[in-house]
């Protein structure tokens, strides 16, 4: 099988990381051959976001594979429609479930909802509670 007739292999970084996260194995994927894009994902809204990955995705000749890291599982199943991808591959990544509620909480606000916190149990100690921000 020649180079161009193997899938691309797109893959999406998570909200906190960039690129560079996968430099290794980007190393190892084109020493088997394949052809490999590594877009800079804003991280502005996973719609957004999505709309980005799907603009690199679609003039891409031939299959396209997308893997997605954290939010980028997310990020990949909304650009998956696109024609030419052929397979999603997620890597410990976000369920899409919750990336939506997620999504449509930050879409709505600016700032995004920080999660719920958890209580203590009562045996351990507890630092004192933060200010709350204004």
């Amino acid at each position: 099988m020649s180079r161009s007739d193997k899938p691309t292999v797109d893959l999406v970084h998570g909200a906190f990381a960039d690129a560079s996260n996968f430099a290794r194995i980007i190393l190892e994927l084109i020493a088997r051959g394949l052809n490999v894009v590594v877009p800079a994902v804003p991280n502005r809204s996973l719609l957004g976001d999505s709309a980005y990955v799907a603009s690199i995705v679609r003039p891409i000749p031939g299959p396209v594979v997308l893997v997605g890291h954290s939010y980028g599982g997310a990020v990949i199943t909304v650009a998956g429609v696109e024609d030419n991808v052929t397979a999603l591959v997620y890597l410990a990544a976000t369920p899409w479930r919750r990336a939506k509620a997620w999504s449509s909480s930050r879409e709505a606000s600016p700032t995004p909802t920080p999660p719920a916190r958890s209580p203590t149990p009562p045996s351990r100690s507890r630092a004192p509670p933060l200010p709350a921000p204004t």
